[in-house]
């Protein structure tokens, strides 16, 4: 599922331009699951993320997607999650007439930047049930936020007037 096009930005461009054309003539956007999805308008998959003990534990919830669609990449420290949720509405060539329509489908994206110092070989992921858990091993807990003092330099007098 490697994607090698350089264009893709270019492509999403134009996607984007049909949309607001979309809009503008119909008065209204596409429905969250007629709309055409590219990696910039890629839908993002519910996910939980926590840690327990020296386990980071990421679960993306992607309920009816074949685990044959699902791309998972670790590269400069970011982990991302992506594929695609096909329309299949059962038997038949008939288009169902929707009384609501929630579930999103086409290209799907989720990036997570994972701990500094993480390496592939700590990595395992799993998929069961429409739900991938992705376990990265020997994290531990980050260290609490400091605050940082932001300095005045004004002098404490400003020359901005409010209208």
């Amino acid at each position: 599922m490697p994607d090698s096009n350089p264009f893709h930005g270019i492509t999403d461009l134009f996607t984007e331009f049909s949309r607001i054309r979309e809009t503008g003539v119909f008065g209204r956007d596409a429905g969250p699951g007629d709309r055409l999805r590219t990696h910039a308008s890629a839908w993002v998959p519910p996910t939980d993320i926590f840690v327990q003990g020296n386990r980071l534990v990421i679960r993306i919830e992607l309920a009816g997607v074949d685990p044959e669609e699902i791309d998972l990449r670790f590269t400069n420290g970011v982990l991302t999650v992506s594929g695609t949720r096909n329309k299949d509405f059962g038997p038949g060539d008939d288009t169902p007439a929707f009384y609501v329509r929630e579930r999103f489908y086409g290209e799907f994206r989720r990036s997570i930047t994972l701990p500094e110092g993480t390496h592939r070989d700590q990595i395992q992921a799993g998929f069961d049930d429409g739900l991938v858990e992705i376990v990265v091993q020997g994290v531990s807990e980050q260290e609490e936020s400091s605050r940082i003092q932001l300095r005045d330099r004004s002098g404490g007098a400003t020359s901005r007037t409010v209208s």
